[in-house]
């Protein structure tokens, strides 16, 4: 038994998207690490199991533990620092999609600008601060709804990449993400077993060659 509560899904095997010499890209599972967390018992994550194949693997970004989808990694120090760069300079297109609570009554698509900053006392939970928060600003396109189940599906597209950014902006709508350990309500969180949180499409140029590489990855939900 863990005792940390981290159990992470069996390793079967990567699902690569993308493999070159400069990169690669992969299809991260839910309840999956990016990278090791603290202690020996959360050390089983995608970036080790990466360079178990990939030695060379290091990593650019990170999805939460509970969020599948695309992630990034570069091959190399040097691909690294231009991936990097990329990220930072928010060159990286980047979309995911969401089931959320609720029907959505308000304009289909849009935007949600609202200032993020670490809650301290509730770490790693995040607020809205209006005087303190960090910019942080999310698009957003409703692309289906289930008024069975009283859910909506968006398509979210963070301009800023703040912590938990998507997570909470759903919730600042009063449409938190299903399965929203942290940020959901007793309703919310009955619809679904995991974070229906999917990061689903990336594109940016190539570190070497300037090339767009634009790869897509279908949400499992």
């Amino acid at each position: 038994m863990n005792a940390s509560g981290y159990h992470p899904p069996p390793h079967k095997a990567l699902q690569l998207l993308h493999v070159s010499r400069q990169l690669l890209i992969l299809d991260k599972p839910s309840g999956l690490l990016t990278v090791p967390g603290r202690g020996s018992e959360k050390s089983d994550c995608l970036l080790s199991r990466v360079q178990d194949e990939f030695p060379d693997a290091m990593i650019v970004h990170r999805l939460d533990m509970d969020t599948s989808g695309i992630v990034v990694m570069a091959r190399g120090p040097r691909h690294q620092r231009a991936l990097s760069i990329l990220f930072q300079e928010r060159k990286v297109t980047k979309r995911y999609e969401a089931l959320v609570d609720g029907q959505w009554a308000e304009t289909r698509e849009g935007e949600i600008d609202l200032p993020l900053i670490v809650d301290w006392p509730n770490r790693p939970r995040q607020k809205i601060d209006p005087i303190a928060g960090r910019p942080s600003l999310t698009r957003y396109r409703v692309i289906g709804e289930d008024p069975e189940r009283a859910t909506t599906r968006v398509e979210l597209s963070p301009i800023t990449g703040r912590s938990h950014q998507l997570r909470v902006h759903m919730e600042a709508t009063g449409h938190p993400i299903l399965g929203d350990d942290l940020y959901g309500t007793t309703q919310s969180r009955a619809k679904a077993d995991r974070l229906l949180l999917h990061a689903c499409f990336i594109e940016f140029s190539h570190p070497d060659t300037g090339k767009p590489i634009r790869v897509s990855s279908p949400p499992p939900f």
